[in-house]
């Protein structure tokens, strides 16, 4: 029988890893679903009789990479205005002192017009990471958890959801580099370019194909942070929302209310996120604009002030950016019935061992 203090732990503290090693015991044989699969914790359970597709189905992983076009490629391009002086503020600080500042700057040099510069680049980029983003997400979510196993992935739960998030991202950024570059460029060099048309053939014949993927380290540095802060946290969120603030079972919430949980859940998710990537947004704001830069000369210069300019404009627009992206990917699960697993709860083998149940 394992101690009570243990057992006390293990059941008080929900983001610890595990503290304890099991040990092996004879189990029933798991439950099989219908299909001859067993039962996954980050699956949860096997698909509803109204799911449009299996729980890891083909199917499944091509329209969540099609809810990340739409949740990362819809609402970065309707941030481009904020995003726009948020680079600016980091790359001349002298010129746009503050958010207001920034604005008012902008429209008086360039006109309304001008805070919609580097539209395209950000949905076509920002696109491609959503389908990378999201869809390797599930991906590697399932892979992780097959092979740590039931009680495993329960126990890590955190850990799988940072160590998912963080490959997901890896393949998301060499998507979107080329197109953050671009961003950037027509964003803080005025008279550069205007359009994506008119920069990428441009910095292709100054810079070669390394003008495109110069930033893909500190891109690396900011999004995987922020990856791995924005899927774990909203995970863990969710599940202490439904445990401690929603006052029935995810089971009997409607569908809207479910949403709503994801949009709260969201929003603190993304606060986090937008904190632990700031300083490296600041590298790759500097570092896109200028050329022949290196990131470690471009952080020497910025120094451990410098590289936080802009965050309460980034703490704005990823809060609001994380919360709609997560509601938007959620939705579009709802809309095409495709399974949405509650949060985790403790195995029924991993209950025994631990002498919390008969």
């Amino acid at each position: 029988m394992y101690p009570s203090t243990l057992t006390q732990l293990a059941r008080a503290n929900p983001f610890s890893a595990p503290l304890f090693t099991l040990q092996k015991v004879e189990e029933p044989t798991q439950t099989v679903s219908a299909k001859g699969q067993s039962r996954r914790l980050a699956a949860a359970a096997v698909a509803d009789s109204g799911d449009s597709c299996e729980f890891g189905s083909g199917k499944y992983y091509a329209l969540c990479g099609f809810g990340g076009i739409l949740s990362c490629g819809i609402t970065h391009t309707a941030v481009v205005p904020l995003d726009l002086v948020k680079c600016r503020l980091q790359v001349d600080p002298a010129k746009y002192k503050s958010i207001f500042t920034g604005f008012s700057v902008t429209i008086r040099e360039d006109g309304v017009r001008g805070l919609a510069k580097g539209w395209a680049p950000t949905f076509i980029g920002y696109s491609m990471q959503g389908l990378c983003k999201f869809g390797f997400y599930e991906v590697f979510k399932i892979l992780y958890s097959d092979l740590l196993g039931e009680e495993n992935t329960y126990l890590w739960r955190t850990s799988l959801y940072l160590a998912a998030s963080a490959s997901a991202e890896f393949f998301a950024d060499i998507a979107l580099a080329p197109m953050e570059a671009c961003k950037v460029r027509i964003q803080t060099q005025p008279g550069y370019a205007n359009t994506l048309r008119e920069c990428a053939p441009k910095m292709y014949a100054e810079e070669g194909l390394w003008a495109f993927y110069k930033g893909v380290v500190p891109l690396w540095m900011r999004q995987i942070p922020y990856t791995m802060m924005k899927f774990a946290c909203f995970e863990r969120t969710v599940e202490l929302l439904y445990k401690f603030v929603v006052p029935k079972p995810r089971s009997e919430c409607s569908k809207s209310e479910q949403l709503l949980v994801t949009f709260v859940a969201g929003y603190i998710a993304g606060v986090f996120c937008a904190i632990v990537s700031h300083p490296a947004d600041s590298v790759v704001s500097v570092l896109n604009k200028e050329k022949g830069s290196t990131a470690a000369q471009v952080l020497k210069r910025l120094g451990p002030m410098g590289v936080w300019k802009g965050l309460t404009a980034r703490i704005i627009m990823i809060g609001t950016l994380t919360a709609l992206q997560w509601f938007i990917y959620d939705s579009v699960k709802v809309y095409f019935r495709l399974p949405r697993p509650p949060p985790p709860e403790m195995p029924e083998s991993l209950k025994k061992k631990l002498g919390l149940t008969e």
